[in-house]
């Protein structure tokens, strides 16, 4: 209650709040806006039972089971993101742009523009996606396709730019925020579903499931607040006629840095295969049809997609940290500081060392982001119930996302202390 009356009787926190909230009654608003030619009613029997169509559905934000403008959410824009993120670790002009501030601007308004083509050809893949499931499309022509491609488009755009808005009150990452409001708005009814199909002789997959549940939450919370603290020695300084002692600080280096920004872009390169093989579905040339069927049959198998999912987290979680976190950079700054690590020689073996600890700790950390991913999947197996894996997937999300923006607005706080 505290923190609460802090955060209202701080102006700058209160107003980011509010705003940050109209925003999401805008977002929850346009999710109702369905493409015109949509048959409702079909579309609710292709999500009924489907796995897939429903864990595409939570990454849009909970809009796709409307078929909404903004059914895609926001994963074009992710998409960009990550192609960029690997331009940067490949093109040397690409990563000293993303070391000043004016190259990270024109490297974001790439991604912005990048993200227009790539709405484009997935929205066209997701009706054809949809469109094999069931007849959910009751516009045939040409123009019809069109007009759903073109408004299924500016919805993207649309929420990316919302995203944005969110990001600049510093109370959490807009994209993430966006997909939390989606999965929260469509938690009722997930639970629901769940919990319609049981009885009283199925007690023990009950506690399975609250089990997982506990496990993912509690683990999510474990691996975001775990961290090793690096020692840092700063030499005796002398100020005019005074002399300082030495000061000792510290490093914070957490479990995972990268926090659910792993799980967000395996989501994405998971789901981006399959809904560019239907495209060639139906192609001439034996061949590419034959690879496309493949490529569908090899993630609809629920082992192998497990594996891919696993692989995918783990991977991208020492990707991103590479990206956020650079050893030669803190080495440098510590250096120029006056400072050391006892023990370590400054320098290049100061990066070697926050080097070797980050790769150690990213190892458990990864290791265990990527287990607590698909867990859901392993619980499924002894339960049979697909929600379980919808639920894993959105408490881990929910979790970091939360804890990320309470970190955020307790920081807000705490520097408007300092200023009175």
């Amino acid at each position: 209650m505290n923190t609460l009356l802090r955060i209202w009787k701080t102006k700058e926190v209160r107003h980011s709040i509010l705003f940050v909230i109209a925003i999401l009654v805008i977002f929850r608003v346009t999710a109702h806006i369905p493409v015109p030619g949509i048959d409702t009613s079909a579309l609710e029997s292709i999500f009924a039972g489907n796995q897939f169509f429903g864990l595409l559905n939570i990454f849009s934000g909970g809009t796709l089971e409307n078929f909404s403008i903004v059914a895609m959410g926001v994963m074009p824009y992710i998409t960009a993101s990550i192609i960029f993120q690997l331009l940067g670790m490949i093109v040397p002009q690409l990563e000293e742009m993303q070391k000043e501030e004016q190259g990270r601007q024109k490297i974001s308004q790439w991604t912005r523009l990048l993200t227009i083509p790539l709405s484009g050809v997935q929205a066209y893949g997701l009706i054809l996606l949809l469109s094999q499931s069931g007849n959910f499309f009751s516009g045939s022509s040409v123009t019809t396709l069109l007009f759903a491609i073109t408004s299924m488009t500016a919805g993207t755009i649309f929420l990316m730019w919302l995203g944005e808005l969110i990001s600049e009150k510093n109370i959490g990452n807009g994209i993430s925020i966006l997909i939390l409001a989606g999965i929260i708005a469509g938690l009722p009814t997930t639970l629901s579903q769940s919990f319609a199909v049981y009885d009283r002789s199925q007690l023990v997959t009950m506690i399975l499931f609250a089990a997982a549940t506990i496990i993912t939450v509690v683990s999510i919370v474990v691996m975001n607040e775990a961290q090793r603290n690096i020692p840092v020695q700063y030499a005796r300084q002398v100020r005019g006629s005074r002399h300082s002692g030495s000061v000792t600080s510290h490093i914070p280096l957490r479990l995972n840095m990268a926090g659910v920004i792993p799980i967000i872009f395996a989501i994405s390169l998971v789901l981006f295969p399959t809904m560019v093989a239907q495209f060639f579905v139906n192609a001439r040339t034996a061949i590419i049809r034959d690879l496309a069927n493949w490529t569908l049959q090899i993630f609809q198998d629920q082992l192998i997609y497990g594996i891919i999912y696993f692989l995918l987290v783990f991977l991208f979680a020492y990707f991103y940290t590479a990206v956020i976190f650079h050893p030669e950079d803190v080495a440098e700054n510590i250096q120029k500081q006056g400072g050391f690590i006892p023990g370590i020689r400054p320098g290049k073996n100061t990066a070697d060392f926050l080097g070797w600890v980050v790769n150690r700790l990213l190892f458990v950390g990864a290791s265990f982001l990527s287990l607590v991913a698909v867990l859901p999947l392993i619980v499924q197996q002894f339960t049979g119930n697909s929600t379980l894996v919808i639920g894993g997937t959105s408490i881990l999300i929910i979790v970091a996302v939360v804890i990320d923006s309470v970190k955020q607005i307790e920081a807000q706080l705490m520097m408007r202390e300092y200023d009175i």
